[in-house]
């Protein structure tokens, strides 16, 4: 308990840019991921081929790849002059926002194709048939593994760590600078993490009984 109660600054300071990265990325996320979903499914080629590639690109590329680019690379385009914060949070929901993608496609398939048809009979454009029909549909289906995108999103804001953006993963260097055992500093970072996690699991248990499809 030593360990925790002399270093309090540290993990509030720490934990609480956590929940600001992880909050800012998730919404960012979560928009940008629905875009894209939308792209995928679009009846217009060009849209379809953007998704595809955005997604099968960033899928593939490494984490800390996409935040060493904004964190060393982008200050050299000499564009808008954004905080560290900014950049961490650009690249969390870039990099996120193409698994969510993936999430609400196989969402999205799982609804009847009847149903979209039966819309357009009604008169529906393509945007209103996917956001008044199709999209609530998908969403309940996925509830569980966008719960899962989002854990992993809370669990990779670790990384920013390392480009200097205060978070709860950069806890452990400060404990080594002030002496005190690392190990025990990272078992109290991990159970904090626990109590994060924890909120969104009872969100999706909520959610999954609320929003239950009958098979």
């Amino acid at each position: 308990m030593n360990v925790l109660i002399d270093n309090l600054d540290l993990y509030v300071n720490g934990f609480l840019g956590t929940i600001k990265l992880f909050i800012v990325s998730a919404m960012g996320s979560l928009l940008l991921g629905t875009v894209l979903a939308a792209g995928r499914v679009s009846p217009v080629p060009v849209f379809r081929s953007f998704s595809v590639v955005y997604v099968n690109t960033v899928r593939n590329t490494p984490l800390t790849l996409v935040l060493f680019f904004f964190a060393f690379a982008y200050p050299r385009l000499e564009l808008l002059d954004l905080s560290f914060f900014a950049r961490a949070c650009i690249g969390l929901t870039l990099y996120t926002s193409a698994f969510v993608c993936e999430v609400l496609r196989s969402g999205v398939n799982t609804v009847p194709v009847g149903q979209a048809e039966a819309s357009r009979a009604l008169g529906f454009t393509f945007s209103q048939t996917l956001v008044a029909v199709v999209l609530p549909q998908a969403v309940r289906s996925v509830v569980p593994p966008m719960t899962n995108i989002l854990v992993a999103l809370l669990k990779n804001t670790t990384v920013a760590a390392g480009f200097s953006v205060v978070e709860a993963g950069g806890i452990y260097a400060n404990l080594s600078e002030r002496g005190y055992n690392v190990f025990i500093g990272l078992l109290w970072v991990a159970a904090g993490f626990i109590v994060l996690v924890i909120p969104l699991t009872l969100l999706q248990r909520n959610l999954s009984n609320k929003w239950s499809v009958a098979k």
